[in-house]
């Protein structure tokens, strides 16, 4: 199930991010981007991304890899975050960013790569 809807919320906040590529400087109070291409880009990412983790849920025996990338992705990001806060060059309103996009999903991704790590390891 936490793939499911992890692949789901990738989806649907890629697309929203293709569509309005301005949302979070709006949401931050920052000046509008002059490069939106470059977070529509991203929203892209992020919804294949979701086809990823929906890829994971349908075979969850063989999702280890995708899962891994996935969670270093969602370690990453925070820390790139919060080296934007500590050099001011993001406000701290940028924050809302992570909650959602990564730190709620560290426990489950967690959890599920200590219980696949036997399996993946054996396919090896």
């Amino acid at each position: 199930m936490t793939f499911v809807l992890a692949g789901a919320y990738n989806i649907l906040w890629g697309l929203y991010a293709v569509v309005d590529p301005q949302w979070l400087f709006r949401l931050a109070g920052m000046p509008p981007s002059n490069t939106p291409q470059i977070f529509a880009c991203l929203g892209m990412v992020l919804g294949l991304y979701g086809i990823l983790y929906l890829e994971v849920a349908r075979r969850p025996e063989q999702g280890w890899l995708i899962a891994a990338v996935g969670l270093t992705g969602k370690v990453l990001g925070p820390l790139g975050l919060l080296y934007l806060l500590l050099t001011g060059a993001w406000p701290p309103a940028t924050l809302a960013l992570i909650i959602t996009n990564d730190l709620i999903w560290w426990v489950p991704f967690a959890l599920y790569l200590r219980a696949a790590w036997p399996a993946w390891r054996a396919t090896w």
